[in-house]
């Protein structure tokens, strides 16, 4: 088709007014970093005069992965499946063009039946609408071939000699461009189209400005060559638009380039919302205290930084406002210890804190992530303060950043670091570790923002979880909105349970490629310090602790549980099932006492405070019902413990009742099992098989927690099973918790994240 416009298409464009309508693979995602840079901010959400449409062969739903890449600008206008999908940027439909081909079409069923005697052609498994593709030779397209598509009253496409499109009469790449400019009151005179292979080709006979970009197929070159609106760039993709852009005159270079963030000198930078240290102001004056747990994963982050190593820790520290006076950005974290290591602390506010952390990410996140979608609220507002929020904590990572350096991002407070990162510093390798659990697919997809989420954890190098199922789980959250290759997988046993368990999985997806990137997948279990557990456990503290527990329940045996407030614990089921003990097996009364500790939640938390009232009652109810004179069934106590005192109860009570809900890991599986190896005790674990740890400690009693029966049969079996069985099941787990404890937690990681980019290199190379 070609259009003949007035002569006032030949004189240049407005760098401030056109629309680039530009294919896809070879094109605008081709190119090197700093092409697809500026192209991307050339569309940027500040020019409003300037216009995206991507014209593409690809169907629609294989598009939407691009939407959410924050490397790419996002699309006014998609053109689809070769011109017979015309919809919105936001995916509407331009519907008068959506039904005029819809009724020019005869249906899929139509054309695979017409043309289902012709050898030679094999049906391409892509996501399509209004047409069927198809993967033939030149010599299969043969007069009668074409003979029965016309009688199909449709049009045949064969580009790069093996790629054969049946489409409804008329519609083509040009054509739908034009009828898109008739429609949205688009000037044909503003609009640039580009390509690379012959599949463009006609958006070059419509007679609008075109660039062919550097390493277009030789033949669209050759059919174009003559023409004098359309330029054939020596650059490749993204370079190539820029080069033609500039050739047709919408492209001026900037008198004043806005400067770009300067890179700092890390080599690790630690983004984590928690600085390394507590701030505490004590008469006027900020001061710096060492973490109150011991036993948290912060004193391991820290160790990477115990040698020459540079690095920064990006964290949050809560002030009066965003910009205070006098603010001190990087201070020393522990000149000792860690010489060249700084925190780069970002000022927020209160109220910054309260939306970002306490309402919105417990509010929305919490809830989706552990699998309790009635108790979720979603409020935009909030979502846009967790945008300005990680937007800083990306900003503040590019800034001390050294080249090529290793970013480790944690958990989903800060979701969105990495697709507002990877523009600013392309060049940095990013890795994420999400320290929850992660949901399946259908339980993340009711997030409203899914999409974007997605989009930005797939600008990591790496991501790492705690155990497989969340990796597949992750896996199959992409898949559901994106096309996934699975590039390499990886067996799960003997580390991890794979069957009886009701996390456990056989393999697990290690690599992905998904819009043209590949990313790297890990299960990392958190592990404890089981030798600072160890010295603290021989101590002499510690000992006279367990010593007044021990007399404290009075020849009882001991059930200890200890967890913070939170519906995702499970506490309630917990009591139930004791209370429900209690009535089946009245031999248990008077020799068993459940030391329920919970941790308070955070202040401001109001979304716990009918759940402890719920526990006050439930406990009083159980007392109330079994005490004696000697003995109280549920000593409960609602407080923080010193982690001291904490691995004096576990050294002191025989049974471990973990069984949460939902958790990502459960250290306290671990430090309990810890405990009790180092105090030369045996111990048995009840570990709810919907807690991460499930699939890695062997020799745990599993249960479900929302089997009441089954939760009471678990605690019964654990306080009668015989203390060969009760060695036998600690042995093992100690092991376990031993080998993979925290520090080889840091280093597997920290090496899968360089084994990682030391792939992408080679494959870089080999390419």
């Amino acid at each position: 088709m070609t259009i003949a416009f007035p002569q006032r298409l030949a004189a240049r464009l407005s760098p401030d007014n056109f629309v680039l309508a530009t294919d896809l693979d070879g094109t605008l995602l081709a190119g090197g970093v700093e092409g697809r840079r500026q192209v991307r901010e050339l569309f940027s959400a500040a020019q409003a005069g300037r216009r995206l449409v991507f014209v593409t062969g690809r169907g629609l739903e294989s598009i939407l992965p691009l939407l959410s890449d924050p490397t790419i600008p996002a699309p006014d206008y998609i053109i689809a499946d070769v011109g017979a999908t015309i919809v919105h940027g936001d995916l509407r439909p331009v519907d008068e063009l959506q039904q005029e081909t819809a009724a020019r079409w005869p249906g899929s069923q139509a054309v695979l039946k017409a043309l289902a005697g012709f050898p030679g052609l094999r049906r391409q498994s892509v996501p399509q609408e209004r047409r069927c593709s198809f993967l033939a030779s030149e010599e299969s397209v043969t007069p009668a071939l074409r003979a029965a598509v016309d009688a199909l009253g449709c049009d045949l496409l064969l580009s790069a000699g093996c790629y054969l499109d049946v489409l409804p009469r008329g519609v083509s790449k040009g054509a739908a461009v034009l009828r898109l400019a008739e429609a949205a009151g688009i000037d044909p005179a503003t609009i640039v189209v580009a390509g690379d292979t012959l599949n463009d080709l006609s958006m070059f006979e419509t007679g609008l400005r075109g660039i062919v970009v550097g390493g277009a197929e030789p033949a669209l070159a050759e059919r174009v060559r003559k023409r004098p609106l359309v330029h054939i760039a020596g650059e490749v993709g993204c370079d190539g638009i820029l080069e033609g852009l500039a050739h047709h005159g919408a492209l001026v270079p900037k008198a004043d380039p806005a400067p770009a963030i300067p890179s700092g000198t890390a080599e690790l930078v630690m983004v984590y919302h928690r600085l390394p240290y507590d701030e505490v102001v004590e008469d006027g004056v900020l001061r710096h205290r060492r973490p109150r747990s011991p036993n948290g994963i912060i004193p391991t982050l820290l160790r990477f930084f115990a040698g020459a190593r540079a690095g920064s820790w990006v964290a949050w520290s809560q002030q009066a406002c965003r910009d205070p006076e006098g603010f001190v950005t990087h201070v020393h974290v522990d000149r000792e210890r860690y010489p060249n290591l700084q925190a780069a602390r970002i000022p927020l506010s209160a109220d910054d804190v309260d939306v970002f952390y306490k309402k919105f990410s417990k509010e929305a996140f919490w809830p989706i992530i552990f699998s309790f979608p009635d108790k979720a609220e979603f409020n935009q507002a909030h979502w846009e303060r967790f945008l300005e929020v990680n937007r800083l904590f990306a900003e503040q990572t590019a800034r001390e950043a050294g080249e090529g350096a290793t970013v480790w991002v944690h958990d989903y407070n800060l979701w969105m670091v990495p697709a507002f990162l990877r523009p600013l510093r392309p060049d940095l390798r990013i890795a994420f570790f999400h320290h929850t659990a992660f949901p399946a697919s259908d339980v993340f997809n009711i997030l409203p923002w899914r999409r974007d989420i997605i989009g930005s954890l797939l600008q990591c190098d790496y991501v790492g979880f705690h155990i497989p199922r969340y990796v597949e789980n992750f896996v199959d959250a992409v898949r559901s909105f994106a096309p996934v290759d699975v590039v390499d997988t990886a067996p799960c046993a003997p580390r991890f349970l794979t069957y009886g368990c009701a996390l456990g999985v056989d393999s697990m997806t290690t690599a992905i490629d998904v819009g043209g990137r590949r990313v790297h997948l890990g299960a990392h279990p958190v592990g404890t310090d089981a030798g600072m557990i160890e010295r603290l456990a021989l101590g002499p503290e510690v000992a006279r602790q367990t010593a007044a527990i021990r007399d404290y329940l009075g020849g009882a045996t001991g059930i200890v549980s200890i967890e913070r407030l939170d519906y995702v614990k499970g506490t309630l089921e917990k009591l139930q099932a004791f209370e429900r003990l209690l009535e089946q097996h009245p031999e248990h009364i008077g020799k068993v006492t459940l030391l329920n500790i919970i941790t308070p939640a955070a202040p401001g938390m109001e979304i716990y405070e009918s759940l402890r009232v719920e526990v006050d009652r439930t406990v009083g109810r159980i007392n109330g019902r079994f005490s004696t004179l000697n003995w109280v069934p549920v000593r409960y106590f609602y407080r923080s413990l010193p982690f001291d005192e904490v691995i004096a109860h576990y050294a002191a009570c025989e049974v471990a009742w973990i069984t949460p809900l939902r958790d990502g890991l459960n250290l306290v599986a671990k430090e309990f099992v810890a405990a009790k190896k180092a105090t030369g005790g045996s111990g048995v674990l009840i570990l709810s098989e919907f807690a991460g740890a499930a699939v890695e400690l062997h020799g745990a009693v599993l249960t479900n927690p929302y089997d009441g029966k089954a939760m009471t049969a678990a605690l019964h079996q654990a306080l009668t099973m015989g203390e060969d069985e009760r060695a036998y099941r600690t042995g093992r787990m100690a092991m376990i918790v031993a080998e993979h404890d925290v520090t080889r937690w840091g280093n597997d990681f920290l090496a899968a994240v360089e084994g990682a980019g030391a792939t992408a290199a080679v494959e870089a190379r080999a390419a």
